[in-house]
């Protein structure tokens, strides 16, 4: 039997699993993916790839091929709820309600705290392309068609059974630490694993096709129409989102359409009747669309246990899986290979000591939680719409009645289109997720905290509020080197940490200097100052930095604040060797336990 040796085995080749793979990659940390499907997925699923799930892209180097094949900016700019697509009846074709999403239209915001601006690309082409990306990369290997039969752990690593499902041979892989991002199939029921939460909220239908709906589609800057008529809710009257490829809005060649069903409604799998439904939906009784697949899943807001068992951890929707309201899926995946992926380096390295992977589910579970629990609120919030629309379920003469009145040109309907928009700022929550998309942050785990509280958020989560309270996202500014604009996180390169000072003499950037030196850590020193060669050109960054020119701040690999001093310290060598000492684990030189360090959940290996 053929033995393969390597530090990562990924399990999953979707998109959590394919960017744990590049994101290893690019810190030089060699990977082995399995999947069992010979092929990526054929079904659009997530679409929206936020602003920060764009950092890190950029951060590796790919952003650009994302953004070259995605969809702009302007063509996502809202979301809008109608009564149909075409038809011709007094309420076929009307508009109930327009609102502005992800950073389009006049959300400059969204501009302003980040050097990247939201997309969408369909995960149907998204992790063809990270497969291609991943592929590529020397240090990674991904093998589709392949499946783990059996795996154990010891002490020192995992050892897995993999077969190859085309001719049966088989493979046995030895890796230091396993990654589990299957979605929670294989992996995490076998460390015994448990989901709880929410589950059968819904039954949802995705009908993935092709066709020509330009003489219908009136709206080039509608990422995704809901439907609300008599006969349903906006879940259940059907949701039409534009896919492109090539061209976007009216002229888009693909399209999903999602419609509910009640878990127990039998005719959920009559997949004959589903052209015929939405033929009535969008009151297009002569639609042909080529029928590219037909997805059915469950709406839950679920979350794992734990995230580490052993030399087991786990991520993406194998840890945690939501309503597909405000897009945190995938995003959220994404996160988590990013956060993991650098931990990893470091211990493969050397750098870290294995209890520093403890503080992946220190920092990432309570992310996740919050994420489910938001993703279920807007996912209830539909019925706050259908409410002020005015639809009145089971009853459609009233339906009728109440759409007439809210279009009606007179007080009654001047009032009833007043109460809608009230309510739609409640639904902003889900289009306008700002802060919910920039705002977490980790208050255990590798970070090294400073006493100060923290910032408090936006309780509806759009205003995010820019910190460099040591756990937070580093705050964006541009500044310029070598007369090329930057963004601060463009500072922070993958698998090494960042020490940004304001001044070269307040001995910070020699005390770094002296550890790299001594202990080889991966460490770089970045002044940005009005004449240093990273210029503060506008001042932005001293607006946002929150310490004096005499402190620092130090960054991790995936862009987070680690440390922050306020000004000068007596003894900044010895300060920065306590802080790495806390941040990796490592003992210090006398042998003692670093301060601060997680304990470890022991765990009962597999025989």
């Amino acid at each position: 039997m053929k033995q393969i040796d390597i530090p990562v085995l990924i399990v999953g080749g979707g998109g959590c699993g394919l960017t744990t793979s590049l994101f290893l990659s690019r810190q030089g940390v060699r990977s082995l993916l399995v999947e069992r499907h010979p092929a990526p997925g054929r079904l659009p699923k997530a679409r929206y790839i936020s602003q920060r799930s764009m950092e890190l892209m950029r951060q590796n180097g790919v952003d650009g091929e994302v953004y070259s094949r995605s969809m702009p900016l302007e063509n996502i700019s809202h979301i809008r709820w109608c009564t149909s697509l075409a038809g011709d009846g007094d309420l076929d074709r009307r508009t109930f309600f327009r609102i502005e999403s992800f950073g389009g239209g006049s959300l400059t915001h969204y501009a302003r705290d980040s050097p990247c601006e939201s997309t969408l690309y369909p995960q149907v082409r998204m992790e063809p392309l990270l497969r291609e990306l991943a592929d590529a990369q020397v240090e990674a290997e991904v093998l589709y068609n392949h499946q783990v039969l059996s795996f154990e752990q010891d002490e020192d690593g995992v050892t897995a059974i993999v077969e190859n499902r085309a001719d049966h041979e088989m493979t046995r892989v030895r890796a230091r630490y396993l990654v589990g991002a299957d979605g929670g199939k294989t992996v995490g029921p076998a460390v015994g694993a448990t989901m709880s939460g929410q589950t059968g909220l819904a039954h949802m239908v995705t009908v993935y096709f092709r066709a020509d709906l330009s003489a219908y589609w009136d709206d080039d800057y509608a990422m995704t129409t809901w439907f609300v008529n008599p006969e349903g809710g906006s879940w259940a009257s059907g949701v039409l989102g534009q896919l492109g490829p090539r061209r976007f809005g009216r002229h888009s060649e693909e399209w999903m359409f999602h419609f509910s069903f009640r878990p127990d409604d039998p005719s959920r799998f009559e997949e004959a009747s589903l052209l015929p439904r939405m033929r009535e939906l969008l009151k297009i009784p002569e639609l042909s669309p080529e029928i590219i697949a037909i997805g059915h899943w469950s709406v839950e807001g679920v979350l794992v246990d734990r995230y580490r068992f052993g030399r087991v951890l786990l991520a993406g929707d194998a840890a945690h899986r939501h309503p597909p309201t405000t897009g945190l899926g995938l995003n959220s995946a994404i996160q988590d290979a990013h956060n993991l992926a650098w931990k990893l380096a470091a211990v493969v390295k050397d750098q870290a000591h294995d209890s520093l992977l403890d503080s992946y589910e220190a920092e990432r579970r309570p992310v996740a939680a919050a994420n489910i629990q938001w993703a279920l609120m807007t996912f209830q919030n539909h019925q706050l719409t259908d409410a002020g629309i005015g639809l009145v379920r089971g009853n459609a003469e009233l339906s009728q009645a109440n759409f007439r009145r809210f279009f009606a040109n007179d007080a009654e309907g001047r009032t009833r289109r007043a109460r809608l928009e009230q309510i739609m700022q409640v639904q902003r929550m889900e289009w306008q997720a700002h802060d919910i998309e920039l705002g977490y942050h980790y208050e255990l785990g590798a970070v090294v905290p400073d006493g100060t509280p923290t910032p408090e958020r936006d309780p509806l989560g759009q205003t995010y509020v820019p910190t460099t309270r040591p756990g937070h996202r580093l705050p964006h500014a541009w500044v310029e080197r070598d007369g090329k604009r930057l963004s601060t996180l463009d500072l922070v390169h993958p698998g090494r940490f960042t020490l940004l000072v304001g001044r070269p003499d307040t001995g910070w950037a020699q005390a770094a200097s002296a550890l790299v030196a001594r202990d080889g850590l991966l460490l770089d020193v970045v002044e940005v100052s009005d004449t240093a060669a990273v210029r503060d050109t506008d001042r932005a960054w001293r607006n946002l930095r929150e310490v004096s020119a005499d402190g620092a701040i130090l960054v991790r690999p995936d862009q987070h604040v680690a440390w922050r001093a306020r000004g000068a310290q007596a003894q900044p060598e010895a300060v920065l060797q306590s802080v790495f000492a806390r941040l990796l684990r490592r003992a210090p030189r006398t042998g003692a336990t670093p301060p601060g360090t997680l304990a470890r959940d022991r765990v009962a290996l597999p025989a």
